[in-house]
């Protein structure tokens, strides 16, 4: 949809405001960069509040700006650091790659341990693994169907709930 420049301009001056940091995290952030002791004014907290929250926002135009130039439409995290160095910001590439890197070994151990979960649920259960993958077998309410085709109603332990 268009709009004309002067929509857009307001719209976003309305969206600046919604778009500052919490207060909480701004404050907690900074009491951790600064030494022991020191204290920050209500107008410095907010100055810093601000400049965090244009710098998110020129970060993101710029990474945007990277993805369009490749043609796509989904920011990546080397969109990112492409756009802190071209915000002449290279001097922390290395260390926002370590994150990044670092966090995506999270989320793989993450899945990894999902995966196993499922697997053991599986195994418990005596649902064949190729049927615990593409189920979600560590549900609460699951239901196991015995050789015969009857269904049995299996606890979140895996145990055989009594039927009456």
């Amino acid at each position: 949809v268009f709009f004309p420049q002067f929509v857009r301009e307001k719209d976003m001056a309305d969206k600046t405001d919604d778009l500052n940091l919490p207060a909480a995290v701004v404050t907690r952030l900074i009491k951790e960069a600064l030494p022991e002791g020191t204290n920050i004014s209500k107008e410095a907290r907010t100055a810093v509040s601000k400049a965090a929250s244009v710098f998110v926002l020129y970060t993101t135009a710029c990474a945007n700006t990277h993805a369009v130039k490749h043609k796509r439409k989904t920011l990546t995290g080397a969109d990112v650091l492409s756009a802190m160095e071209d915000m002449e910001f290279g001097q922390f590439v290395p260390a926002l790659q370590e994150a990044v890197d670092a966090f995506k070994k999270e989320q793989k151990e993450k899945r990894e341990q999902t995966e196993k979960k499922k697997k053991a649920a599986a195994a418990v259960a005596g649902v064949p693994a190729a049927v615990a993958e593409s189920t979600d077998i560590a549900t609460p309410a699951l239901n196991v169907s015995d050789n015969e085709g009857l269904v049995i109603p299996v606890k979140a332990d895996n145990r055989p709930t009594t039927q009456s």
